[in-house]
């Protein structure tokens, strides 16, 4: 844990609140005003989806236990209750390119926007094993859309070395710059905000231009955040836990996670690493995470 020196020092993340600028704060408000819900294809999807704001951006996410039409579906029951819908698209589990011809019809008809990409971690039930491979392969039938994300590793992931994952950014954000569309990448979960940082600036000096989605989990039980993270593999289970000791032991000590640590932090940088959201790791706990946005909202506008 740094010191309150260390917390305080000029250009680091983790300055302490006491010290943090006006500017600094507009940008925490704004990142939290256009934050985007994730939801999962739970039982509890319909009950928490209640308590979304009005008119939300909701992102569904691909579960190994369903199928790419099941997320599809719940898009479009979200969109018919007026909220803005992404559909995660998990490489793995699409079955081949018949298959891609009904994604992108069913885009099309749906009046989709906006799809997130990623290579997913089920076994593959077709040909792709990895997003770029699919997305290729979507982006040529030209779909109906705008724009494009895709998922990045602050922490790295388990099974793909620190250089791949490198190259496949770039492959990504190459082929959705060709598409003529608009792309972002959104970060897997991190719990420490310097990690974040010090991986954005590398990636921007590499290249990565892509506007960056800051993968923040809401306001959860801290216990069910770190067990439903590991069943979802978010965080990569065992290998998450060797990493990230102090993460895990600052999750679970009393007060131990606030959202707000790790937004704040990175608003005082949001504009030089290229910062322009948030995408919020729900976990189905809709209601406890709205509570606190909005009086996380009330806070910074005194």
């Amino acid at each position: 844990m740094m010191s309150d020196a260390d917390a305080s020092a000029p250009g680091r993340p983790g300055r302490r609140r006491s010290g943090r600028t006006t500017a600094e704060r507009a940008t925490h408000r704004r990142l939290l005003e256009g934050m985007t819900y994730e939801l999962i294809p739970l039982k509890n999807v319909h009950e928490q989806a209640a308590f979304l704001p009005a008119g939300s951006t909701v992102s569904v996410t691909c579960s190994p236990a369903k199928t790419v039409d099941d997320t599809l579906d719940l898009c479009a029951t979200f969109a018919g209750q007026g909220h803005t819908t992404i559909p995660h698209i998990a490489a793995r589990m699409v079955e081949g390119e018949e298959h891609v011809d009904t994604i992108v019809r069913r885009v099309n008809e749906q009046g989709i926007r906006k799809v997130f990409v990623i290579g997913g971690d089920a076994d593959p039930r077709g040909p792709f094993t990895d997003a770029a491979g699919f997305l290729r392969s979507f982006l040529d039938r030209r779909p109906d859309i705008d724009v494009v994300g895709v998922g990045s590793y602050p922490d790295g992931h388990s099974a793909i070395p620190g250089q791949a994952l490198v190259d496949a950014q770039l492959e990504k954000q190459e082929m959705i710059r060709e598409a003529g569309l608009e792309g972002y990448m959104a970060t897997q979960m991190c719990f420490d905000a310097p990690t974040i940082a010090a991986w954005l600036e590398k990636r921007r000096a590499g290249g990565v231009d892509l506007p960056c989605h800051l993968g923040v989990p809401g306001a959860v039980d801290r216990t069910k955040l770190l067990t439903t993270s590991i069943r979802l593999g978010i965080g990569h289970s065992a290998r998450y836990l060797k990493k990230n000791k102090a993460s895990v032991i600052r999750l679970l000590s009393p007060g131990g996670y606030n959202p707000n640590r790790l937004i704040g932090p990175l608003s005082g940088q949001a504009a030089d690493l290229g910062i322009d959201g948030i995408h919020c790791f729900t976990f189905n706990a809709v209601d406890t995470t709205e509570d606190w946005r909005l009086k996380s909202l009330k806070k910074l506008g005194r």
